[in-house]
C-alpha cells in the first residue's frame, strides 16, 4: 500500500459511506472521497415506507449525524454524477466537468426503482428521501391508495397507508405475496394480517392502463375493475445501477461481479452493496459459491467492512447470512437465509402463539428462518442464524420443539 493511496468512492449511500468510515476510523494514511449524486447528508433507505412516511415531523436517518464523515477526514461531495470510469487511466469523470483521479476505486452506486412497462412515466416510485416525502403527503390528505406490487415496499406502504385511514388495494401479479422474499407460510401470514386491516390484495392480477382525470388517478386491473384514488404507487423492485461499470468494461450479470473480497473484475476496483452481485458463502457448500445480489440494509454494511478490510491489505472475506426484517403493524419480519434454497420446512412454535418457520436442504442443512411476530420470532430468528452460519446437518425434530434452545450441532 502507497502511503498517499486515494480511494475514490461513488456513491454515499450506507454501503459507501460505510467503505468510507471503516476506512478513516482505521486511519487510512491516503485522501477519500465519497461521491454522492444526491445532495444531502448520508441517510439510510429501509426507514423510508415505514418511519418516515408516517412521522408527523419527518427526518432522514443519518448514520454519521453524531460524526459526519467530513470531521472523520473523509472529503465528501454531494449533488455530484460520476459520468465516466477509466480502469486503465485510474480516473473518473464528474457532472462538473472535473476529471479525478484514483488508486482504488469503489462503486457503490446501489439500484434505482423498477417500473412497470406501459405505465406512465408519472406513476411515482419510492427510493429516495424526496420519494418518501412525496408519498407522505398523498397519504396524509388521501383518501385512496393502489400499490402496484406486493414486495416488502409495497406492503410497509400498504400498512402505512391504513394506519392514516385510506382504503388500500395492492395489486400483485404473481399468485402470493412476497414471491422471493419469504417462505410460503409467512407469506401467508402476512397476506392474511394485511386482509384483516382491511386491504384489498388482488392477486395474480396486473394493471392493464393508467389514466389521471384532475387530481385522481384510474387503474384498469387484468381483473376488469377500475379504481380511482388519489395516490398510486409502483412498488416493484430495483434495477442495479450498473451504467458506468458496463462503461467501464467491467463484469456485469445483474450487478457488477465481485469476489469474496468484493473486487470487481479490474484491478484497483471493488464493488459493494445493492449494485454487486457477489457470493454467498452459505450456498457454496456442496461445491461452487452461488453469487447472488442482495439488496438489504445489513448486507450493504457487511459488503463495506470487508471491501475496506481488503483495500487495507487484509484478508477478510465475506462470509455473511442474508438477513432482513420488515415492520407491517405491529408485526416484525425476520428473515434469515435464503428461502428458495430450502427443500422442506418445519415450524417452530412460539410462546406468543407465531411460529418461526426453519427451511432445510437436502442434507438436513439450516439454510433459512423466517416468521413474522414480535419479540419471540426476532430472538429465535438471530438463533437460528449461528445454525445456518455453521453449516452441519441439524436434527429437524429438535429444532420444533420449544422445549430444546436453537443452537448449532455440536
Amino acid at each position: 500500500m502507497v502511503a498517499a493511496d486515494h480511494v475514490v468512492i461513488v456513491g454515499a449511500g450506507e454501503a459507501g459511506a460505510r467503505v468510507a468510515h471503516e476506512l478513516a476510523s482505521h486511519d487510512w494514511p491516503g485522501p477519500i472521497t465519497l461521491l454522492g449524486a444526491e445532495d444531502r447528508p448520508v441517510y439510510e433507505r429501509p426507514p423510508l415506507s415505514k418511519e418516515t412516511v408516517v412521522a408527523d415531523d419527518p427526518r432522514p436517518v443519518e448514520p454519521y449525524r453524531e460524526r459526519p464523515l467530513r470531521d472523520q477526514g473523509v472529503q465528501v461531495r454531494s449533488g455530484v454524477t460520476v459520468t465516466t470510469a477509466d480502469t486503465s487511466a485510474r480516473e473518473v469523470g464528474l457532472s462538473t466537468g472535473d476529471v479525478l483521479g484514483y488508486d482504488r476505486l469503489v462503486l457503490a452506486t446501489g439500484a434505482r426503482a423498477r417500473r412497470v412497462p406501459g405505465l406512465p412515466a408519472s406513476v411515482p416510485t419510492l427510493r429516495t428521501y424526496d420519494d418518501a416525502l412525496a408519498l407522505r403527503a398523498g397519504l396524509r390528505g388521501g383518501t385512496d391508495l393502489l400499490v402496484v406490487g406486493g414486495g416488502l415496499i409495497g406492503l410497509e406502504l400498504a400498512a402505512a397507508a391504513r394506519g392514516f385511514g385510506l382504503a388500500v388495494t395492492v395489486v400483485e401479479a404473481g399468485s402470493r405475496v412476497l414471491q422471493r422474499a419469504v417462505p410460503d407460510p409467512v407469506a401467508e401470514e402476512l397476506a392474511a394480517r394485511h386482509e384483516r386491516e382491511g386491504v384489498d390484495l388482488r392477486l395474480s392480477t396486473s394493471v392493464d392502463a393508467v389514466a389521471q382525470e384532475g387530481d385522481r388517478w384510474v387503474v384498469t386491473l387484468s381483473d376488469g375493475s377500475v379504481h380511482r384514488v388519489d395516490v398510486l404507487v409502483q412498488a416493484v423492485g430495483s434495477v442495479p445501477e450498473v451504467g458506468l461499470a458496463e462503461s467501464a468494461g467491467l463484469v456485469v450479470a445483474d450487478g457488477i461481479v465481485v469476489d469474496e473480497q468484493l473486487r470487481a473484475s479490474a484491478d484497483g476496483v471493488w464493488a459493494v452493496g445493492d449494485c454487486c452481485r457477489g457470493p454467498i458463502a452459505m450456498l457454496g457448500r456442496d461445491g461452487e459459491v452461488e453469487k447472488r445480489r442482495v439488496e438489504s440494509w445489513r448486507m450493504a454494511h457487511d459488503q463495506a467492512v470487508v471491501a475496506a478490510a481488503a483495500i487495507r491489505g487484509e484478508d477478510a472475506v465475506l462470509d455473511a447470512v442474508p438477513w432482513f426484517w420488515s415492520d407491517q403493524y405491529d408485526l416484525s419480519l425476520q428473515v434469515s437465509g435464503v428461502a428458495d434454497a430450502a427443500r422442506r420446512w418445519v415450524a417452530r412454535p412460539e410462546p406468543d402463539g407465531s411460529r418461526v418457520h426453519l427451511g432445510l436442504d437436502d442434507a438436513d442443512r439450516l439454510v433459512c428462518a423466517a416468521g413474522a411476530g414480535r419479540a419471540a420470532v426476532a430472538k429465535d430468528v438471530r438463533k437460528a442464524e449461528r445454525i445456518i452460519r455453521a453449516g452441519t446437518p441439524v436434527d429437524p425434530a429438535a429444532l420444533v420443539d420449544p422445549a430444546l434452545p436453537l443452537r448449532p450441532s455440536p
